[in-house]
């Protein structure tokens, strides 16, 4: 057994590569080999929001806190509340972040295949942030 204690894992700012706008990352786990899954509460002030995305066995995203958006490559932009849980099938694209007058955050969980958990590509324009927007 493992006890990870609040506040001994520093806060990090999410890079402006992978990242539009202001978002504040918590790790909050990563099981010790041989597992492989890890998982962090991210904030997105308003307008923040991911770059696309996959992940080589997907996600889970569970949010705990104000109104975001979320959509898949194809698909319309889908509104995201407290207490949604949002799954992202392996290979994916995708994007997740805020409103754009609201925060959100969420606890994103995801697992490595061979040491890689994300593969990030371009970023989400103003233009597809829009309702609206599909790809």
């Amino acid at each position: 057994m493992n006890i990870q204690r609040i506040g001994t894992q520093s806060s990090s700012v999410g890079p402006t590569e992978w990242f539009t706008g202001a978002v504040r990352i918590d790790p909050l786990f990563r099981a010790p080999d041989p597992a492989r899954v890890g998982g962090a509460s991210v904030t997105f002030e308003p307008g923040a929001r991911t770059a696309w995305h996959t992940h080589p066995l997907g996600q889970t995203l569970i949010v705990t806190f104000g109104c975001g958006r979320v959509q898949r490559w194809g698909g319309p932009i889908e509104e995201i509340r407290p207490g949604d849980v949002v799954w992202f099938a392996p290979g994916e694209k995708h994007w997740h972040g805020a409103g754009p007058t609201t925060a959100m955050t969420h606890v994103a969980i995801q697992e490595q295949l061979d040491g890689t958990a994300v593969e990030w590509l371009e970023k989400v324009s103003d233009e597809q942030y829009q309702p609206g927007s599909t790809t």
